[in-house]
């Protein structure tokens, strides 16, 4: 029996989180015993966990990360909360010398760096330790493990980092896991000297899971009265997933005389007040419809007539994958890593990065249902079940 350790921040609703669930569903407890370690206790996704998982206690130090930095210093965590205001100036400093768009992932690590010595170690010393969600600071520096294991589930050519720092910890890890060949290259176009250490596996899916939470009727669900041709996306209301993208390629259409065509979107995040306001701005208030957080969007997925991902960077998209389980067409944006998860026109259509493109690409699938009936048909062909995926992962922890 090998003891193994699993890290990630919480389980709040997003892609990251379904894939860990689902892996831990799928994990093989006869060989191994895992505890998890989640730096705070909450999310709505929290009742997806295993049974078999054995949640470690909740360590106020690192719950500050799911935190406010006024919350912090009000749970008295002080030098964190310090740490967490430093992080933030020397960011902002660094993105206005080196014009930094967005030093959001620097000041992560930043807050990681300065934070550290006030963090507590593991006393656990483990066969295996996985750190699921970058940054990888915790697993690195604070826990012993005779292997150690990180994940990467984003486009690493598409977000800047301090790459001495991330070099740094990454040397920490025996196994870098790599969730498509397109994130693997992505990566390695960065830190090439890690490349030894990278493995792909894909996401661990269960179509069962996807097909059976669909099946539910959702009450709320106003996707289901509505007559208009159904567009959705899924995804978290952040610059990354291109949700205002999504809002100015319903505002071409709409341009266009397409009152039949009504865009759904499932999901929250930090641009929600921005995307609000611009769909204020073009009048798509009953055309583009936010629908917020929810625990089970396969519901959701079950009534669209296209799903869109109208994404700037992605390392593998869950949801496109779910919408695939479900039989649905699908459109995705030409970012970095698509081809890695569409092959245009056999089950989708990869369309220009832009909401011209993306409303040039919705406007043909709107017209061609024949096209639309070929993708779902082969889609419903296919088998996206892939729990070898940890035959995989139980060789390197071997």
């Amino acid at each position: 029996m090998r003891n193994v350790l699993v890290a990630s921040y919480d389980m709040e609703v997003g892609g990251v989180e379904r894939s860990l669930a689902g892996m831990l569903d799928q994990f093989d407890y006869a060989s191994h015993a895992v505890d998890l370690m989640l730096y705070r206790h909450q999310g709505d996704f929290m009742p997806l966990l295993s049974g078999n998982v054995n949640l470690l206690g909740e360590v106020a130090e690192y719950a500050t990360f799911r935190k406010s930095i006024g919350e912090t210093l009000r749970d008295r965590q002080l030098p964190i909360g310090i740490a967490r205001v430093l992080s933030r100036v020397h960011a902002r400093l660094l993105g206005s010398w080196k014009r930094i768009a967005e030093p959001g992932y620097i000041q992560q690590q930043l807050m990681w760096k300065y934070a550290l010595p006030f963090l507590p170690k593991t006393e656990t010393e483990y066969d295996v330790a996985i750190s699921y969600l970058w940054p990888h600071y915790y697993v690195a520096e604070k826990v012993k493990a005779g292997k150690k294991v990180a994940w990467i589930h984003t486009d690493f050519s598409t977000v800047e980092t301090n790459r001495a720092m991330d070099l740094k910890m990454w040397n920490k890890f025996d196994h870098i896991i790599a969730v498509s060949d397109a994130c693997k290259a992505s990566f390695l176009a960065k830190y090439g000297s890690l490349s030894a250490k990278v493995t792909v596996i894909e996401n661990i899916m269960s179509p069962e899971f996807v097909k059976g939470m669909a099946a539910e009727n959702d009450p709320d669900n106003a996707m289901k009265a509505d007559k208009r041709f159904k567009l959705l996306t899924v995804a978290r209301l952040s610059h990354a997933k291109g949700i205002d993208q999504a809002v100015k390629a319903c505002k071409h259409l709409a341009d266009r005389g397409y009152d039949r065509i009504a865009w759904y979107v499932v999901g929250y995040g930090g641009d929600e007040g921005m995307i609000r306001e611009l769909i204020a701005q073009y009048g798509l208030e009953e055309r583009f419809i936010l629908l917020g957080k929810q625990t089970n969007p396969y519901p959701f997925i079950r009534e669209c007539d296209l799903y869109v991902q109208p994404s700037r960077y992605e390392g593998k998209a869950v949801t496109v994958t779910e919408a695939k389980i479900l039989g649905k067409p699908i459109v995705i944006t030409d970012y970095a890593t698509s081809a890695s998860q569409v092959v245009d026109g056999v089950d989708g259509v990869i369309c220009e990065l832009s909401p011209e493109g993306i409303a040039r690409a919705v406007e043909r699938l709107y017209h061609d249902e024949e096209l639309r009936k070929r993708l779902a048909r082969y889609l419903d062909g296919q088998d996206y079940g892939n729990g070898g995926e940890l035959d995989k992962l139980y060789q390197l922890l071997a």
